[in-house]
């Protein structure tokens, strides 16, 4: 019995060591067109440096003078929390304002919870921002 197990332990390391030795190439046989597609995604990748994250909105305005509305709104939290970035949305036939740039969901979360008292009508939007060079951060503040 224990003859039998050692030689096939011995057949099984031998395969295994063969299979290890053989080395080669591997081609991708496929349609031109996906190929192509995926260079253009990521040339698009490139081009476009954006990053999902999160974004309060705070205001949601429409109708009559629903623009001026929303501009109120943001300059009161820009007042409020200077350190915050604050956006004017129109989103047809409304005008958004939101506020943050959150990568999770819980700084996003915590901040509302901080602004709900003062604004109200807060809720989490998932969104896409671009991301901001040093050189547009320094420009934006001048």
């Amino acid at each position: 019995m224990r003859h039998i197990v050692i030689l096939i332990f011995s057949i099984l390391l031998t395969i295994n060591l063969q299979a290890q030795s053989r080395r080669g190439t591997i081609q991708i046989v496929g349609d031109r067109k996906v190929t192509d597609l995926v260079k253009t995604h990521i040339e698009f990748n490139e081009r476009v440096k954006t990053i999902p994250g999160y974004r309060i909105q705070i205001a949601s305005e429409t109708g009559a003078n629903s623009k001026s509305k929303a501009f109120a709104i943001k300059e009161k939290f820009l007042n409020e929390y200077p350190e915050m970035t604050a956006y004017l949305v129109f989103d047809e036939p409304n005008f958004k304002v939101k506020v943050g740039d959150f990568i999770s969901k819980l700084d996003a979360f915590v901040f509302m919870q901080k602004i709900k008292l003062q604004f109200p009508c807060t809720i989490i939007k998932d969104n896409i921002y671009p991301i901001r060079t040093e050189e547009e951060q320094v420009e934006e503040n001048n």
